[in-house]
């Protein structure tokens, strides 16, 4: 386990109130200098937030710049996103795998037309009934759409407040309430996005503290200690190997049936040899989450 080298117990700064101010008004003025310049950041078209958060669940972001902005050159609304096939959604979600998103965002835009009068809802509580959106992405989309006055907590976030706030691991809900506290009461939404890249450019999994902007205020740099962001639950949770797993074979296989139909020796050859003998396990998952169906012996994406 590794310790903070170097650490100078001069540098400590006061604990509580005090230090969590200190930290609000330095990551607020840090902001430009941690601006990704994200092509979904101010945007003026809250469905295109929410797009972009769907698409962010669980995926990087250089992972996502392109596929949004084909989505929306195909679906600019939630009507649009409505009217089409939810085979057409899933043939546009290519390169970003977690395929039950598509069909969620497809299923949200559907209830955003039917429920919202065609308009993303500007609360977390309404964000939430739509499918596939929990309480990040309701907070983000009611934030950056909407300049709600909620924090937003991802694996990003988690790192910073379990390291510079804490120097211990955080559950979910404390670290919800620590950012929730954080959150100065103007600017919210450009203190949520400095968060996120804070987290994203210097207080990675292997962080940066060299070049942190915060550096100076973080309690983890002044004190040391085993990283507490590592054993913070629900804040930073490692992915399976990709290689060689489920998942690599459920994307072939939704890949090649965004072209044509196939049938189960032929997905057997899609999947490969490492992972043929998963196919059928993973077609029939694939119909159990609603994303493909089976005819006459021929696989196919559901319309």
């Amino acid at each position: 386990m590794s310790l903070l080298p170097n650490v100078d117990v001069r540098t400590r700064t006061t604990s509580g109130t005090d230090n969590l101010s200190a930290i609000r008004r330095r990551i607020v003025l840090s902001a430009p200098k941690v601006d990704r310049a994200l092509p979904w950041t101010n945007h003026e078209s809250p469905w295109a937030i929410l797009v972009s958060e769907v698409m962010l669940q669980q995926t990087q972001v250089v992972r996502v710049l392109e596929p949004w902005r084909k989505f929306l050159e195909s679906f600019p609304t939630p009507e649009a996103c409505a009217n089409a096939s939810q085979a057409d959604i899933i043939r546009h979600w290519a390169g970003l795998g977690y395929h039950r998103r598509a069909r969620s965002l497809h299923g949200a835009a559907i209830m955003i037309c039917s429920d919202f009068g065609g308009k993303v809802p500007t609360s977390p509580d309404l964000l939430r009934r739509l499918p596939g959106v929990g309480e990040y992405t309701a907070n983000a989309v009611a934030s950056f759409a909407f300049g709600e006055p909620v924090a937003v907590l991802d694996t990003n976030v988690g790192r910073v407040l379990s390291r510079a706030l804490a120097n211990r691991p955080l559950q979910r809900r404390e670290a919800q309430d620590l950012a929730q506290q954080l959150l100065p009461k103007a600017k919210s939404v450009i203190f949520n996005q400095a968060m996120l890249d804070l987290g994203a450019q210097y207080c990675r999994a292997v962080p940066k503290c060299e070049e942190c902007p915060i550096a100076a205020l973080c309690r983890w740099r002044q004190e040391g200690g085993v990283d507490p962001s590592k054993k913070s639950a629900g804040v930073s949770r490692p992915q399976s190997p990709f290689e060689g797993s489920r998942r690599q074979a459920r994307g072939r296989i939704i890949r090649a049936l965004g072209i044509e139909t196939l049938s189960l020796s032929q997905a057997r050859a899609v999947v490969g040899e490492k992972l043929g003998d998963q196919t059928l396990d993973v077609l029939s998952d694939l119909r159990s989450d609603g994303l493909i169906e089976e005819r006459n012996g021929r696989w196919s994406l559901l319309a």
